[in-house]
């Protein structure tokens, strides 16, 4: 099994330690991504870390991962509430795949509550901050090996 990970990230987390700091830290997405990438490296995954604020790209991205990568990991922001093609690309997608929110989606603003990908998630972590990408690879490495 491949131990490629596809990390992907939806609509604004470009802005990560710039917007709403005080929901989403001070961090910035490169300080998640080198944290990510010492991870992984001790984890003994290879990681691909991507980020867009274009649906359909992620959507592509997803199917880049169909027998390439051995599971993703995903923060589709937004789009968790919203898109049903997203959930459709991930259902066509055969690894394992966890879903992540910086926040706590379910102490925020009702329509926040529900999110269409975790219909596919096989874990989701809310409310752990930038930790919850950590946490997440984590758990992946583990369904991997």
């Amino acid at each position: 099994m491949s131990r490629l990970v596809f990390l992907l990230n939806g609509p604004n987390l470009n802005l990560l330690g710039q917007r709403e700091p005080h929901i989403y830290g001070a961090e910035t997405l490169d300080d998640v991504k080198r944290a990510c990438s010492d991870l992984a490296r001790d984890l003994g995954l290879e990681l691909d870390f991507r980020q867009t604020n274009r649906e359909y790209e992620l959507i592509d991205w997803i199917h880049e991962a169909r027998g390439k990568a051995g599971g993703v990991v995903i923060n589709p922001a937004g789009y968790s509430h919203t898109s049903v093609a997203l959930l459709d690309a991930l259902c066509a997608y055969e690894g394992p795949v966890i879903e992540v929110h910086i926040s706590n989606i379910h102490k925020r603003e009702e329509f926040r509550h529900h999110s269409y990908v975790s219909r596919r998630a096989d874990g989701v972590i809310a409310g752990c901050g930038t930790q919850g990408y950590l946490l997440a690879l984590r758990r992946l490495a583990s369904l991997l090996a």
